[in-house]
């Protein structure tokens, strides 16, 4: 009884005296023991490179936008005049019933595009710039590299959604609290925005990086989007200089010669581009402006994306293939990685599109090219032979058809057996190289109605692969088109060239291979649609809907 008393008396003794500490205001007030935030990472010059390190990884991501099954970034070729997929489900080859507000690939673009990338590079552009932070920079150049290093990237993120989604929010501040009333820029008046920041970024980045620093972003790389950017806007003079700017510098040249990791391997000069280690100019390679880059068994080095996914995407599943006894005749192996065929090429491309270089044109080369595929299982009693013409839908519209070998690489050292099933590689991606400058030159020659420069920028390209020369006269848009598809597939998301240039629609009902995608296709379908829950959230205003969905 003695003790419960004196318990009682304790215990009423701390709740006074916690009573009257808590109706302190000082003791309320939560003191972590360490603080991180952007404010205080962004006030120093190493952290703005921590923050640009991060803004570089979100722009690599661009190829692991992933949900539901759809990736984003081969959604750029299925569908399109050049490639189609492999896979028959109905929603990813009928336009009505894939492409609506409520599709994950919608949605997951957006996201990343507004709450990373201009983002990121919003909050590098507003710290940067404050008075506040002036004690940061050497100088007023020192300054403007970072910003402008920033300013690109929210340039290539609005100039994709402005080639996605057409009118949408321009936001170039940094929200402290939610905003719920935003309204959608016109497409020009994005573009508009797009080629300020370009062009203040062409003023202040750099020509070139040391080899410890390949991926950094360069003048060049400013220059080659403006060039495209000012084509958009129809303002054809101006891109001819801007991309004169890159081609005439006298950093960037075509590769005319083998060179790289496999100079003493058989190839050719287009497919060394495309090898191993062969992407940054530190390999020699004087074509590459940007570069993603991948890193093998490096704390960050592969991405979310575990790896550059090309060859998961691209690659054929050839490893399903059975032998003319109905046994397994093949097996995955590190070279071809395994492929799941989510997207494969049209039969334009594979049979149409070099039909009149055939022979010539080592952009259809064997070592750009695989056509033809071996067994290579040795427990099968057709080891080492060709596999045969086959006829079955599946085999030939995800298991064995050409494959375009760029896709190709190693798989690194993560052994063996996961990552080759993977069907991921290490190898950089070149972004923007300089024959895909060569052609937006020549494009706005084209624009402009010279049509003699036109063609001579055309020939640059076509002679370094030993294709026939064309004329004047063989120079239009479609003729464009044509060459990008020969020199860039799998390199430039062409749905976004479609779209930017008005022939989407036109040409997937002329040139994808099935027959649901060319009859689905509607003139509305030119602009994706704005995701519904970017709709629902903006609560204060509308930001409305593009027309047809």
């Amino acid at each position: 009884m003695k003790l419960n008393k004196i318990s009682i008396k304790i215990g009423f003794c701390l709740l006074i005296f916690i009573s009257i500490i808590g109706c302190q205001k000082d003791f309320l007030e939560e003191v972590p023991p360490s603080i991180f935030s952007t404010d205080q990472l962004l006030s120093t010059r190493s952290g703005y490179e921590n923050f640009m390190t991060a803004l570089h990884v979100s722009a690599r991501d661009e190829m692991a936008l992933y949900h539901d099954n759809l990736n984003y970034y081969w959604i750029m070729f299925a569908g399109t005049d050049v490639a189609t997929h492999g896979h028959d489900g109905i929603q990813r080859t009928d336009y009505n019933n894939f492409l609506t507000p409520l599709v994950s690939a919608v949605e997951i673009v957006w996201d990343w595009a507004y709450t990373t990338m201009i983002l990121r590079s919003n909050t590098i552009i507003a710290h940067a710039s404050m008075e506040s932070n002036s004690h940061i920079w050497k100088d007023e150049a020192d300054k403007n590299a970072i910003i402008a290093e920033a300013m690109f990237f929210r340039a290539y993120t609005f100039n994709m959604l402005a080639n996605l989604y057409g009118a949408v929010p321009l936001v170039d501040t940094v929200y402290t609290s939610p905003k719920t009333d935003f309204v959608r820029s016109s497409r020009e008046d994005i573009l508009r925005f797009v080629q300020n920041d370009l062009e203040f970024a062409s003023i202040w980045l750099p020509e070139t990086v040391p080899a410890s620093r390949e991926g950094r972003i360069v003048k060049a790389a400013a220059d080659h989007l403006l060039s495209e950017v000012n084509i958009s806007l129809g303002e054809y003079d101006a891109a001819i200089q801007s991309a004169s700017k890159v081609i005439n510098s006298g950093l960037y040249r075509l590769m005319t010669e083998r060179f790289g990791s496999e100079i003493n391997r058989p190839g050719d000069v287009f497919s060394d581009l495309f090898r191993d280690g062969n992407q940054n100019r530190s390999s020699g390679n004087l074509e590459s402006i940007y570069v993603w880059q991948f890193e093998d068994v490096t704390p960050g080095g592969q991405g979310t994306s575990n790896g550059n996914m090309k060859l998961r995407f691209w690659g054929s599943w050839y490893h399903r293939l059975l032998d003319p006894n109905g046994s397994p005749g093949m097996m995955v192996v590190d070279s071809m990685g395994r492929g799941v065929g989510n997207v494969r090429p049209n039969t334009w491309f594979e049979y149409e599109l070099f039909r009149s270089d055939w022979d010539n044109d080592i952009r259809n080369s064997h070592f750009n090219i695989r056509r033809d595929f071996y067994y290579n299982n040795p427990n099968s009693q057709f080891f080492g032979q060709k596999v045969e013409k086959r006829n079955s839908h599946i085999d030939t519209m995800r298991n064995v058809y050409p494959i375009i070998r760029k896709v190709e690489g190693n798989v690194g050292a993560l052994t063996h057996t996961a990552i080759a099933w993977s069907g991921r590689t290490y190898q950089d991606v070149a972004v923007f190289r300089l024959a895909e400058t060569y052609l937006l030159r020549a494009e706005a020659y084209l624009m402009k109605g010279d049509l003699i420069n036109a063609a001579n920028d055309i020939n640059i390209v076509r002679e370094r692969s030993n294709a026939n020369p064309i004329g004047p006269g063989d120079v239009t848009l479609d003729f464009i088109l044509d060459e990008r598809a020969r020199e860039l597939m799998v390199e430039e998301p062409r749905r976004r060239t479609l779209t930017r240039t008005g022939k989407l629609v036109e040409r997937v009902r002329k040139y994808n291979m099935r027959a649901i995608t060319r009859n689905t296709i509607q003139e509305h379908h030119r602009w994706w649609p704005i995701p519904q829950s970017a709709i629902d959230a903006n609560i204060s205003s509308d930001l409305g809907q593009n027309p047809g969905y």
